[in-house]
């Protein structure tokens, strides 16, 4: 094979889009692999979640408040931010897109208020173009769905906060 046809070769290539080509006869064998020109997956920064960080807290606050207190405007806040400490919390098992229901024109798989039992399914997490049903790891009552739907999430994030009684 010539330079000549060698070039028109990789030009012919590289305009398919085709990102690895291997190619044998009698004669040669020749293997061309480019990298994309731009990746394919794009991460969508994290919403923003309301936090108190430390910095801001009380100098007297006890040491043993929880590590990202909430703050309390009366004494029905503060019977809210115990109650929420009796929640069982859902996590991600895996870093992708959150979706609440399997389509856009489909009903969410679960809504506050709905009571769930163990291995029912809550929510898809679509990670590297699989869509992965994620199933409840206990049973109770959903009281807070915690992602926004068609968000990203991390491993390990909260889902939903569920009451067990």
């Amino acid at each position: 094979m010539k330079a000549k046809e060698l070039q028109e070769l990789i030009d012919f290539i590289a305009k398919s889009g085709l990102n690895k080509v291997d190619i044998e006869t009698e004669e040669f064998r020749i293997s061309v692999k480019r990298e994309p020109d731009s990746p394919k997956v794009h991460y969508l920064p994290e919403p923003t979640r309301p936090t108190v960080s430390t910095a801001s807290a009380p100098a007297s606050t006890p040491a043993s408040a929880p590590a990202n207190p909430a703050p309390v405007s009366s004494p029905a806040a503060a019977t809210t931010t115990s109650a929420e400490s009796n929640y069982l919390t859902i996590k991600s098992p895996m870093i992708g897109t959150f979706y609440r229901s399997s389509s856009p024109e489909s009903d969410f798989f679960v809504n506050v208020g709905d009571v769930i039992s163990k291995g029912d399914i809550i929510c898809i997490i679509e990670a590297m173009k699989l869509f992965n049903e994620i199933e409840a790891e206990f049973g109770g009552k959903v009281v807070k769905v915690l992602v926004e739907n068609a968000s990203p999430v991390e491993y390990d994030q909260p889902l939903f906060l569920i009451d067990p009684s």
